[in-house]
């Protein structure tokens, strides 16, 4: 209850207090690359209930279609726009109206495709028992996790066999050792990593 009240009064204070960005960011994607300024893919949630989530839109039109993975900051699908707003993760604060909706956390594992998450076996369903977020403490680890992929020999099998137990792992550790103080300093070492 308490971290749902956290989620509704942040997000609707941070839409509130970067609406002047999340405006400009909008304008730039549309002069940057003439397409929609959001894009909306479908994500497994709690409980393995899919949902789209919300991001400003940093690839072409259709790159989906070419592989969901991005391989490297300098991906040729990556708009002009879309790689500073990656490189900044300014693409993620439209999950704020995910988070607004209750589809979403601010903390939580990260959610993932329905492809990727058919994968996991019955220990790693656990992380589907809390909302996901949009950061935790996987996402500080593997920061740079396109710049990884993209030095792999394969990164849909260096994501699938490497880097998505990984994660999995931390988000289990998460998963039962969740507290208040525990989010607000994932949410804390978040600002500090994009900023650093």
């Amino acid at each position: 209850m308490i971290k749902r009240l956290f989620d509704i009064l942040f997000s609707l204070w941070g839409l509130f207090a970067l609406s002047p960005m999340l405006l400009f960011i909008a304008i730039w994607i549309k002069i940057d690359d003439q397409g929609p300024v959001f894009f909306r893919q479908e994500r497994i949630g709690k409980n393995g209930k899919s949902f789209k989530i919300l991001k400003f839109r940093s690839m072409k039109m259709n790159s989906e279609q070419m592989g969901q993975l991005t391989v490297g900051g300098r991906d040729p699908r990556i708009t002009n726009a879309g790689y500073f707003l990656r490189k900044f993760k300014l693409d993620e604060l439209a999950q704020l109206f995910n988070v607004l909706k209750g589809d979403m956390s601010f903390v939580g594992p990260r959610p993932e495709v329905p492809k990727y998450v058919a994968m996991y076996n019955e220990e790693q369903r656990k992380v589907l028992t809390v909302k996901p977020g949009i950061t935790d403490w996987a996402s500080l680890k593997y920061f740079e996790e396109s710049e990884l992929l993209a030095a792999a020999e394969d990164p849909e099998a260096c994501y699938v066999q490497e880097i998505m137990p990984a994660k999995l792992k931390i988000n289990l550790d998460y998963v039962e050792n969740y507290s208040l103080f525990t989010d607000l300093k994932i949410i804390l070492l978040t600002v500090f990593k994009i900023f650093q």
